[in-house]
């Protein structure tokens, strides 16, 4: 293995070549349009345009993907995480094309990736599992069975899904038609396919996950343990190792059911078992993530094992030689993404038009943008991630305080803020009365919306880099000139949309993917109108009053602007 052709983009690509360099492998970066000045594509020692915008024509063009690791004399494929990194198909098709696939076994994935099937191993591994359905269900009234049978709430998943995505918690059986509908949405929209199953869902449980290594002589190690409850729409925000406040006894069965699931699995290569963890110590096995982690640096930070060159090991044929290592300190991961936690983690596109990283003892940022980058609305969130590791929980609680402050960003909206704030929460930092929805019931967000400051312009453009392509390689032009006015005027503009009068208008930019009215029709306050989709995560918008629906603009797959008006609701 020489050259390593890395299938993905922004922060995990970054990291991924960065390994690289220390293993004295080389790199060959792909990136779409909207992509050709990113930091992943300069890093690389090699880079290629696969053509395109949307994800469907770029990172998850397998033909394409295919097609440049052979131009470009790559040897050998990392996916990342996200995009086709859990796709069997994807998997064979690099080994069908002669090269290293830096990952599972196509059929560990396809097992595990189904999360039906992954239930099915995990029961015979002998890890504990709550009630769930045995096959993927064929409508709604199935779910409303399941959860008259076992109690409520229940939770929808995507069968091929993960990140969140596809995943909805009813609450009752009115809820379960659109949660039912919206998780299908998701997972054909996300992973191209649409079956859910459903399974009873723990009251306020904690998201506990393993960090698992496996050589190609089954030897398995669990790395750390971790915990990712701090979420948000049943996606991570802040994870930290090792997950603290779990007795001995639940540590020892975390460790001996993932080995087991993973040996009964045939797995091989890097991979996370997650749970969840009831109040009253109820463990539930949730399923398998087979590929690196976003989280995966807390794992690295408390124990000194990099994870991306033993998948470069493992991939080689290399035994890991060693056990499960000792957990030596404690770390903390807070994911940097382009959201507005004072809008309810609304997603934010936009230009960054400051960049300053904390720096010091503890702190590691990965990041995958650089000042003046565009951050479009076609893919995930994810902008950096601040990492910050201590001798003790308390340690790193105060150095990532410290970190927190020194870390500026501007020109759009980003999680910062929530995160300075959680860390002086006490039910995070003290006590840790954390859930899986610990934001959405109990979290006091009292974050301001983001305000663009007339500061944060520019009066001159960073350097404009023009890029060529010769037989699809990559090379660099700058450009340096004064930035035009009509776009530091832009910059100054505000991006609030909210519904006001008789207006109901898009909170930020996205796409439309479900109009659930229609011009004329009568709707009460609280009825859904449409569902926006933007940076991978749907947003529904309901009506803000009792009234009929009139002056309806929004069309189904088409993209709408901040503060748009999608429709008004007049007096009936």
């Amino acid at each position: 293995m020489k050259r390593v052709l890395i299938a993905n983009r922004g922060e995990i690509a970054v990291r991924v070549i960065r390994a690289c360099q220390d293993h004295g492998l080389e790199s060959v970066a792909i990136y779409s349009d909207e992509d050709r000045n990113s930091m992943h594509a300069q890093m690389a020692t090699h880079a290629y345009a696969l053509g395109g915008t949307s994800a469907v024509s770029t990172y998850l063009n397998i033909p394409r993907i295919i097609e440049v690791a052979k131009e470009s004399g790559a040897d050998a494929v990392h996916p990342g995480y996200g995009f086709l990194s859990e796709n069997a198909l994807f998997a064979q098709s690099v080994i069908d094309a002669g090269l290293t696939w830096i990952g599972p076994p196509p059929s560990a994935i396809k097992a595990l990736g189904d999360k039906v099937s992954a239930r099915k191993i995990a029961a015979k591994a002998g890890a504990p599992l709550v009630a769930g359905t045995a096959d993927p269900v064929e409508n709604a009234d199935e779910i409303i069975a399941f959860a008259k049978e076992h109690g409520l709430p229940v939770a929808i998943k995507a069968a091929h899904g993960g990140g969140g995505r596809g995943l909805k918690i009813a609450h009752t059986l009115e809820e379960i038609p659109e949660a039912y509908a919206s998780a299908v949405r998701e997972a054909i929209a996300g992973f191209g396919r649409g079956e859910c199953f459903v399974e009873r869902y723990l009251d306020k449980p904690r998201h506990v996950e393993t960090q698992v290594l496996v050589d190609k002589s089954g030897h398995a190690v669990v790395v750390s343990t971790r915990d990712c409850s701090l979420q948000r729409r049943h996606q991570k925000l802040v994870e930290e190792a090792p997950a603290p406040f779990l007795s001995e006894k639940l540590i020892e069965e975390l460790y001996r059911s993932s080995k087991a699931i993973m040996k009964e699995a045939g797995y091989i290569g890097a991979g996370t078992c997650e749970f969840l963890i009831g109040a009253d110590g109820t463990i539930s096995f949730l399923e398998v993530n087979t590929r690196l982690q976003v989280e995966h640096p807390v794992s690295e930070e408390v124990t000194g094992i990099d994870l991306v060159r033993q998948q470069f090991r493992i991939a080689m044929g290399e035994d890991l030689g060693f056990d499960d290592p000792e957990i030596r300190a404690h770390s903390f991961e807070f994911r940097i993404n382009g959201e507005d936690p004072g809008r309810s983690f609304l997603p934010a596109p936009g230009r960054i038009t400051q960049w300053q990283i904390p720096t010091g003892p503890g702190v590691r940022v990965d990041a995958g943008f650089k000042n003046g980058d565009t951050i479009g609305g076609n893919f995930d969130s994810l902008l950096a991630k601040l990492i910050v590791t201590g001798a003790t929980r308390e340690e790193a609680v105060q150095r990532a305080r410290r970190a927190l402050s020194e870390f500026i960003v501007g020109g759009l909206a980003t999680a910062i803020p929530f995160h300075r704030a959680i860390m002086e929460d006490p039910a995070f930092t003290e006590n840790f009365g954390i859930y899986t929805s610990y934001i959405e019931n109990e979290f006091k967000n009292e974050i301001p919306p983001f305000a663009q400051s007339a500061l944060g312009s520019q009066t001159h453009a960073a350097p404009e880099q023009l890029v060529t392509e010769v037989n699809g390689k990559r090379f660099e032009i700058f450009v340096h000139a004064p930035e035009p006015v009509h776009k530091r005027h832009r910059a100054k503009e505000g991006a609030s949309g909210a519904s006001t009068g008789t207006a109901v208008t898009s909170p930020m930019q996205g796409t439309v993917v479900k109009v659930s009215v229609k011009e004329g029709q009568k709707v009460v306050a609280g009825e859904l109108i449409v569902v926006l989709e933007a940076m991978k995560m749907e947003q529904p918008l309901s009506a803000h009053r009792d009234g009929v629906i009139a002056n309806l603009s929004a069309i189904l797959g088409e993209t709408v602007s901040s503060g748009s008006t999608l429709c008004d609701i007049i007096d009936a």
